[in-house]
């Protein structure tokens, strides 16, 4: 057997599909020794894939074969052998791509249509967000020659009601590359409306042999301004672009008519996207370390005013007091500097400086993109992650349980051989503890004599315990310890940093979490456990006591998560485009 390790993959599944329900699929079929759903380092949200490991290789293969294709949340689930190794995956050896099929052929069909040729590592139809095909699917033999037989037997057969095609798996990076020496369609717009199609090949054929003109028109508005010709050599194409594009033709409006190469709507985002991005790494490379960013300003500071506190350091470029819907000053802005000397200048100057007419003193800094803020969040995130996980293999981490009782995973502190990924339970949002109806939840008793070189004490509030009996009997039955008053002029925060700089770390993000919480519930109530949960992974322990203490600086946290996650729900959405053709991957 090629695969001993009895771990299985687990791909094509829905975002809610969570450990629980895996293990409750998979245990059906024998003990499963663990289970993990591959998430985001920031958001938790779901990769799509899962990794499932079995005590034993005959249970993985049972499960292989009898619960391939199975749906999950109303997604069939796609399971094969987990690969290590990722040159496997990305050779594209035995990898065959299938086009044209039939709308009613799923995975389960194509699987036992090309099962015949050969044992199959993985296969799929590409399904849309509505769990319909969109007519192409893929098939990754174990071997090359069980692909090309395939090929050669069902390449212009007839499954279902179509013929379809079969050919080898490219991968996308060479698909692009061929595609960009060899295109043969045009597209041409800032067309005149009532423009036709035999007008616009007029127009084109001394370039060279055309295929077909197509002018794009309205339900009766005439043309929408934009056609295609399609060359039948990639040559004509190219020299009909670049002399269109010279500025020598214009429609009767006078405006120069724009042709390129002809591309999906998706590409064409994507295209732009990555210009969009190279733009703004281009504008921060511009402005970095002359760039400031203040804080605490006064609602009716001017820019103007800005401007003469600042201009004393250097020559300023601009100055932006950023503001609200209703003009009114949002408390921040920036200072652009010529050179990054005298940018650091005002900020040795300014930062923290008390300004006559100022409320607060003035916090001032080099500007971070947004980018940049988020990647050292990343990074501090996975940095904190993968300690846990280093900690949960090398101590053993404890079993966890779901609903019912059902263990979700197993990892002993002898971790066996098939064991792949150690498991860890990602925090995805701060629950606040529930007391039960009788039971009032209260803190863990933690006992002064823990902590190095203090005194024992008496909890605020509560009652000292009677003196102690003196004698040998007295000290063996009564060891309760004499905890002396704290001193009045303590505050409700040193109460609170005593009671949990003695507790064990484990215990501290709760009890920090359970101030917190109601804290950001009265400033964003819908989102309020994941930005808790947020900020307990993110930010240090004494920082999180400076948040306690200071409204504004919470707010800020809280504003800035806030951002993060409107951020990251509207990115994925801009980068989930749906692409032509896609390869089997892991």
């Amino acid at each position: 057997n090629p695969h001993p390790s009895a771990s299985l993959y687990v791909g094509d599944l829905a975002p809610e599909v969570t450990e629980g329900l895996l293990f409750d699929l998979f245990n059906q079929v024998g003990p499963v020794s663990s289970i993990r759903v591959c998430r985001d380092a920031i958001t938790r949200r779901s990769l799509g894939y899962a990794y499932v490991n079995f005590h034993n290789v005959i249970d993985a293969e049972r499960a292989l074969d009898a619960l391939n294709n199975t749906p999950i949340k109303g997604r069939p689930c796609r399971i094969m052998w987990s690969q290590r190794d990722p040159s496997v995956r990305k050779s594209g050896v035995g990898n065959v791509f299938i086009k044209n099929l039939d709308p009613e052929i799923g995975h389960k069909e194509l699987h036992d249509t090309f099962s015949a040729f050969g044992n199959i590592l993985s296969c799929k139809v590409a399904l849309s967000e509505s769990n319909q095909s969109k007519g192409y699917g893929f098939v990754h033999f174990e071997s090359e020659e069980s692909a090309m037989k395939a090929l050669n037997k069902v390449n212009g057969k007839i499954m279902g009601s179509k013929k379809v095609f079969v050919g080898k798996f490219i991968p996308r990076k060479e698909r692009l590359k061929s595609r960009e020496s060899s295109w043969t369609n045009v597209y041409i717009k800032n067309l005149d409306k009532d423009i036709t199609n035999s007008e616009l090949e007029e127009m084109f054929k001394n370039y060279g042999p055309i295929m077909s003109a197509h002018v794009m028109t309205g339900d009766g508005e005439g043309s929408k301004g934009f056609g295609f010709v399609n060359f039948q050599n990639h040559e004509d194409a190219t020299k009909a672009v670049e002399h269109i594009n010279s500025g020598s033709l214009k429609n009767k409006e006078g405006v120069a008519y724009y042709a390129g190469r002809a591309q999906k709507k998706a590409e064409r985002k994507a295209e732009l996207q990555k210009k969009f991005e190279q733009f703004k790494i281009d504008r921060i490379n511009k402005y970095q370390g002359i760039n400031l960013y203040l804080k605490n300003l006064d609602d009716d500071l001017t820019e103007d005013k800005l401007r003469n506190h600042f201009s004393p350091f250097g020559f300023i470029r601009s100055v932006k007091i950023m503001i609200d819907d209703r003009g009114n000053s949002k408390g921040f802005g920036f200072v652009c500097f010529n050179t990054p000397e005298e940018a650091q200048r005002a900020i040795n100057e300014m930062n923290g400086r008390p300004i006559s007419g100022f409320a607060k003193p003035l916090y001032v800094n080099i500007h971070e993109p947004k980018e940049l803020r988020r990647q050292k969040l990343a990074a501090q995130y996975a940095a904190r992650y993968k300690g846990i996980r280093s900690s949960a293999i090398h101590q053993g981490a404890p079993a966890l349980y779901g609903p019912g009782g059902a263990p979700l995973f197993y990892p002993p502190p002898n971790i066996p051989s098939t064991f792949v990924y150690p498991q860890v339970v990602p925090r995805q949002r701060w629950v606040p503890p529930v007391p039960s109806q009788n039971q009032q939840f209260t803190v863990p008793s933690i006992h002064r004599s823990i902590i190095p070189g203090s005194a024992q004490r008496q909890p605020r509030g509560g009652a000292r315990p009677p003196p102690a009996h003196s004698g040998p009997a007295a000290r063996r039955t009564n060891r309760v310890p004499v905890k002396q008053p704290l001193p009045d002029n303590f505050t409700e925060m040193q109460f609170f940093a005593e009671e949990l700089f003695a507790m064990r770390p484990d215990q501290q993000k709760l009890y920090i979490g359970e101030k917190l919480y109601p804290l950001v519930r009265k400033k964003e109530p819908e989102v309020a456990g994941k930005i808790t949960g947020m900020l307990l992974e993110s930010v240090l322990l004494d920082d999180l006591l400076h948040l306690l203490e200071n409204e504004e600086a919470l707010n800020v946290k809280i504003s800035e998560a806030f951002k993060a996650l409107e951020e990251v729900q509207t990115n994925q959405k801009n980068v989930d485009f749906a692409e032509e053709e896609i390869g089997v991957d892991q």
